[in-house]
């Protein structure tokens, strides 16, 4: 079975692309095939890391999403990972209801993975509670994502009523550790994929690789409960 992951979120700066980055990261290094999308159009963060692998898409025009289904049809199986801009939602969910994506991703086989990246903001919360009022579709699996670079204390989400609501709905935690800031810029401005950051020996010493390597692996083995899968970091980080 194919699977569609749409990596949410909908405030702006929780890290859905740092999310998409990694995401496509563990598909290429555990040798994972997948295709992926971008609906920024003002940053294309994604599509810039990983173009031979992403493409731009525009969310307010159907026939552009329709590319995603299109996609699902012509290469039946493989991961496909959308990148969602904020403040997108309005528009997807549109798409969604009016032409009934959920019931043609399950007719060819794929299931939609509907990944919320959080800070620990109140907002964070809300549009989490929002999404799982919207979306009641038996198939839909929910990734709920607190990301440690964009909040320091999550207990209060975790003990919410909202989070109660997504365990009943048998959703996926999982927790994504924060990375130094200025190794994050540094990777950033270098326009470095993950991999190429952590095996950089002329930019990077060697204690911001291992750095990289053991952050790496941590979100690596985050992921994998997610998809359920058990992969870290590949061997040929360490060689």
């Amino acid at each position: 079975m194919g699977r569609v992951h749409f990596i949410g979120g909908e405030k702006g700066g929780v890290g859905k692309s740092l999310t998409a980055r990694l995401l496509a990261q563990y598909f290429i290094d555990n040798q994972l095939a997948f295709i992926g999308f971008d609906t920024d159009q003002s940053h294309g963060t994604f599509s810039r890391f990983y173009t031979d692998f992403a493409s731009p898409i525009i969310v307010e025009d159907f026939d552009s999403l329709d590319q995603i289904v299109v996609t699902a049809e012509e290469h039946p199986g493989i991961d496909i990972i959308v990148d969602l801009a904020a403040q997108t939602s309005r528009k997807l969910e549109q798409w969604i209801q009016d032409s009934g994506i959920f019931d043609v991703f399950a007719e060819l086989g794929y299931q939609v993975f509907l990944w919320h990246i959080m800070d620990d903001g109140a907002d964070s919360m809300r549009l989490l509670d929002s999404l799982l009022q919207k979306h009641q579709h038996d198939d839909v699996q929910f990734v709920i994502v607190c990301n440690m670079g964009r909040g320091e204390n999550f207990d209060a989400a975790k003990q919410s009523p909202t989070f109660a609501k997504a365990k009943e709905r048998n959703a996926k935690f999982i927790t994504l550790n924060k990375l130094q800031s200025r190794l994050m810029q540094k990777i950033d401005f270098s326009n470095y994929s993950f991999w190429a950051a952590a095996n950089n020996t002329e930019s990077l010493n060697i204690t911001e690789r291992q750095r990289i390597k053991v952050w790496l692996n941590n979100s690596f083995s985050e992921l994998g409960k997610a998809l359920k899968t058990d992969q870290s970091l590949p061997s040929n980080y360490l060689k």
